[in-house]
């Protein structure tokens, strides 16, 4: 199934992204669904006043805790005692 064909506009999802700027810090961020601007087949996710075409590319998560333990198992947590290098 096609990632488009998951959601529907106006959904809140939430996804984890790194900063462009330090590949080690990453965050869980909340995205709104909207129908793409620049292709009306298909989707989008809207972050930070910004259009990103709603691809694999990106884990989507329909709850915060559904992306929390994606990022806790990715990233470890400060709790376990793990850490992160990359």
């Amino acid at each position: 199934m096609e990632i488009n064909q998951s959601f529907n506009p106006g959904e809140i999802v939430y996804i984890i992204i790194r900063n462009p700027h330090a590949q080690d810090v990453a965050h869980i961020q909340q995205a709104a669904v909207v129908q793409n601007p620049e292709d009306a087949n298909s989707l989008a996710l809207f972050i930070h006043e910004n259009y990103f075409p709603l691809t694999e590319e990106y884990a989507v998560f329909t709850t915060e805790e559904e992306a929390e333990a994606a990022y806790q198992q990715a990233f470890g947590t400060v709790d376990s005692g793990e850490e992160f290098y990359g």
